[in-house]
């Protein structure tokens, strides 16, 4: 009988489970990616308006598609960070809340059908702000009154 050679290499261990997170963030991050996606298609489609179809300013409308694409970085990363628990995440996600207020004014003011699309953008606006803001998810993500930065 031969021995088989020991090795002193630890086992892995299993990958750790992630932590269950409240409905309330949960619901951020999805609201938040929705914004996210929206101005990335706002922007794909000013891009494709710019360059095959007959804007006024082709210029413009691609320099706005590159613009609201790049602007859609934002909501997208801080919603992946929400969902994954991560602290950071909040920061951005509640800007991007405070820039859909004056965004959403202008479409009230332009008015016709861009009315629905102003209160469309401010309800949601204001539901992440108050999700974030929530206790339950600022426990979630690790901020807390009084804590000290790590």
């Amino acid at each position: 009988m031969s021995k088989k050679p020991t090795s002193n290499v630890p086992a892995p261990s299993p990958a750790p489970s992630p932590a269950v997170l409240p409905g309330r963030l949960t619901a951020a991050a999805v609201l938040t990616a929705l914004e996210g996606l929206a101005l990335a298609g706002l922007g794909v489609y000013m891009l494709y308006v710019g360059i095959a179809g007959d804007p006024d300013s082709p210029q413009q409308a691609e320099t706005g598609g590159v613009t609201l694409l790049a602007l859609a970085a934002l909501p997208l990363i801080a919603a992946r960070g929400l969902r994954l628990g991560r602290r950071w995440s909040r920061g951005p996600a509640l800007i991007t809340q405070l820039m859909a207020m004056p965004v959403a004014w202008t479409l009230w003011t332009t008015g016709g059908a861009m009315v629905a699309a102003a209160v469309a953008l401010a309800l949601t606006a204001v539901a992440v702000g108050a999700l974030l803001v929530n206790p339950t998810a600022t426990e979630a993500l690790g901020i807390g009154p009084g804590e000290q930065t790590r």
